[in-house]
């Protein structure tokens, strides 16, 4: 099961965001429809695919996860497990606006990580919790949770995970006047991460670095930035985050680069497409199992898109023939309430 996870999770961090929705929801599927009831690992899959799901803007999907999660932990023995799971489960509160109970939560990882000397994740902690506090407008405090989370993954040479830190600093930089200092860091990142490698934390670069631009009045500049950030969100798939570019960009894409008059961007947002483009399926049975039931959200199928088709073996067997979508399906969309970042 760890491999399974460490699959989906690479494929969630090259910005494949459904394709690791469906490795982790089938095997859910799968576990819960034999009766296979095995407490570690239902938990290891419900928490990891929490942050995809938010990342898709699927925030019922990733609550309801969470709630599993939750359930599931009092059965589980393994402290890294459950520290993992607290971790992941404050994203969704902190969605949700439930700033305290996501600090508490944050705080039990922290306590966790720290008695197991996990540095990695201890740093992911405080990664969230500057998250968190910037969220609450609690900016000194967000820099110097960020500040710390930064030396401990760069300490690690965790180079993906110190960039979308950094993507996280750079914001709370500009929110605090510092401008400058955050544009050079969104540059670095930049230079790090690559449309195939971090795409989320890319787009991400590029919208703040949109905003400095608009900010300076340089609404080309920031046009450019804003059209860049669109594209990479929409190839993978960030549905939860492509409003956010787009209500970004709303104040410069109007009237164009000098006040030249109203015009569309020229890479408005679009359905994404290709073989690894993945649609909501329906709800699977309900499971049988001697332990606890637990529902489990309905699978993202999978079919081949009616772009260009890449090899067979890049798909997996699907579990059953009824597990696939009819092609006219709609496919993932933000879900309403997604917050601007």
């Amino acid at each position: 099961m760890p491999a399974l996870r460490g699959r989906a999770v690479s494929h969630y961090l090259a910005g494949e965001l459904r394709y690791a929705c469906y490795l982790f929801e089938s095997t859910l599927d799968e576990l819960n429809r034999t009766g296979m009831h095995d407490p570690d690992a239902l938990l290891l899959l419900y928490t990891g695919v929490i942050a995809p799901y938010m990342d898709m803007g699927a925030h019922a999907r990733a609550a309801q996860a969470a709630e599993f999660a939750l359930a599931l932990a009092p059965q589980v023995g393994d402290p890294a497990l459950v520290a993992r799971m607290h971790r992941s489960v404050a994203r969704t509160m902190i969605a949700e606006g439930r700033v305290a109970e996501a600090d508490a939560s944050l705080a039990k990882a922290s306590e966790l990580y720290r008695q197991l000397q996990i540095r990695t994740e201890l740093a992911n902690c405080h990664w969230m919790r500057g998250y968190l506090y910037a969220q609450n407008g609690e900016l000194e405090r967000a820099e110097s949770e960020l500040r710390e989370a930064q030396a401990m993954l760069s300490a690690k040479r965790a180079a993906l995970y110190t960039s979308q830190v950094n993507v996280e600093l750079a914001d709370v930089l500009h929110r605090r006047g510092k401008s400058a200092e955050a544009a050079i860091l969104l540059h670095e990142v930049l230079g790090d991460l690559s449309p195939e490698r971090g795409a989320v934390h890319s787009a991400g670069a590029h919208r703040l670095l949109g905003i400095i631009a608009e900010d300076a009045r340089d609404t080309e500049s920031a046009e450019e930035h804003y059209v860049r950030a669109l594209s990479l969100l929409e190839r993978a798939g960030a549905a939860g985050i492509s409003p956010t570019c787009a209500g970004s960009s709303g104040p410069v894409a109007p009237h164009g680069p000098g006040g030249s008059g109203p015009r569309r961007l020229p890479h408005g947002p679009r359905p994404p497409h290709g073989p690894r483009h993945h649609h909501l399926g329906p709800a699977p049975a309900q499971p049988r199992c001697d332990g606890p039931a637990h529902a489990v959200p309905a699978p993202l199928g999978w079919f081949l898109g009616r772009g260009p088709v890449g090899p067979a073996a890049q798909f997996p067997a699907p579990l059953k023939a009824s597990a696939r979508p009819a092609l006219e399906r709609e496919p993932v969309q933000a879900e309403a309430g997604c917050e601007r970042r």
